[in-house]
């Protein structure tokens, strides 16, 4: 079994750089290998790049040249080792506590930490949820299943899975601030942006949809909440038509219903129902919105079309989904489907991490 060398020097990097370049190792492959074995102690990529030029120029030695005058004290080799040895302490420790804590200034700890270590700070991703390594387990068992599946039918797989879920639309959704982004010239005065909140009108919105385009839009009546029953309702009475209607031979077929594990989808009455209606549930890991087509592909780019528009009446709302979903190519929803085999195989390959879109 391989061990990672905790313990290195630079020079014995720079071997192993000046090896794998002669063996025809591309520049982020190598770097790539330093921090696999390496760790944390592996030499930034731009030291990988400078050493490959400097071979390719005919340098063969791999030690520091000799320099004229006295050395610098703020990037000796002990300034390193103290400065890695703060952040590997503390990776939340600022640029102003690791110059005081070595006694140089900002400049030099920042160049030291960003330009020679090779540290970058950066925010940590949310998820929704910490995952046990139960959870982890079910969610790679679920995932290999369903790409096997995939694995057997191809297309034929995909094109039978029929994908719903629920989200809230406002009368007003605001920008974001990315949105509100507009060219400015350097005589042009600054301009200001109201913070603003979603209007309390809003809408919950459930589509379903399958790699052709959506099927059906439903949107709860105002005060009522997704239960076991109208979810029922909804299948049988205005899912079921609707497919027969608009989906020719689907219902023949066999139709594979993903949804996410909401009570209500996972309720005694739904179960009954589907299993009635001759459907089959595609089994969806518990914390998974990375693993829904709605939640990952969908909703994302609806909310964002709507965002900035004001509606003054429920139908507005409704009709710009409505023209925004049909305005959609095919392209858009089959991809959104195929992307699922991308994402199960990489909860597979990340050992169940959350898949990042």
């Amino acid at each position: 079994m391989s061990a990672r060398l905790s313990v290195c020097t630079k020079e014995e990097q720079r071997s192993v750089i000046r090896f794998l370049w002669a063996e025809g190792v591309k520049g982020a492959e190598i770097h790539a290998c330093l921090c696999t074995q390496y760790g944390d102690n592996a030499l930034p990529q731009r030291s990988v790049y400078k050493w490959i030029e400097m071979f390719k120029n005919g340098r063969t030695s791999v030690m520091d040249a000799e320099r004229l005058g006295r050395p610098s004290t703020s990037t000796s080799d002990e300034k390193l080792e103290e400065a890695r040895a703060i952040i590997l302490t503390d990776r939340r420790v600022t640029v102003e506590e690791i110059a005081l804590q070595l006694g140089i200034s900002e400049g030099t700890a920042y160049s030291l930490v960003h330009d020679i270590l090779g540290f970058h700070k950066v925010s940590a991703r949310w998820v929704p949820r910490h995952l046990t390594e139960e959870h982890k387990r079910n969610h790679q068992h679920i995932c290999s299943s369903l790409l096997e599946w995939y694995n057997r039918e191809g297309n034929n797989f995909l094109n039978c899975i029929i994908t719903g879920d629920e989200t809230w639309v406002h009368h007003y959704e605001p920008e974001t601030k990315q949105q509100s982004m507009q060219w400015k010239h350097m005589s042009s005065p600054s301009s200001k942006k109201l913070k603003s909140q979603p209007s309390v009108g809003k809408h919950l919105l459930t589509v379903f949809w399958d790699s052709q385009g959506p099927i059906l839009e439903h949107y709860m009546e105002e005060g009522v909440t997704v239960t076991s029953v109208n979810y029922y309702n909804m299948l049988r009475n205005e899912l079921r038509p609707v497919i027969h209607s608009k989906r020719r031979g689907r219902l023949t077929q066999g139709v594979l219903l993903l949804h996410d594990n909401a009570r209500p989808h996972t309720a005694h009455l739904t179960i009954n129902t589907i299993r009635q209606l001759n459907w089959e549930v595609l089994e969806h890991p518990a914390y998974s919105p990375d693993l829904a087509p709605s939640d990952f592909h969908l909703f994302g780019p609806l909310k964002n079309a709507l965002r900035g528009h004001q509606f003054a009446a429920d139908n507005e709302v409704k009709e710009a989904v409505h023209d925004w979903l049909r305005s959609q190519p095919q392209t858009f929803f089959s991809n959104g489907i195929k992307k699922l085999t991308d994402h199960w195989a990489k909860c597979i390959e990340k050992k169940r991490d959350y898949v990042e879109k």
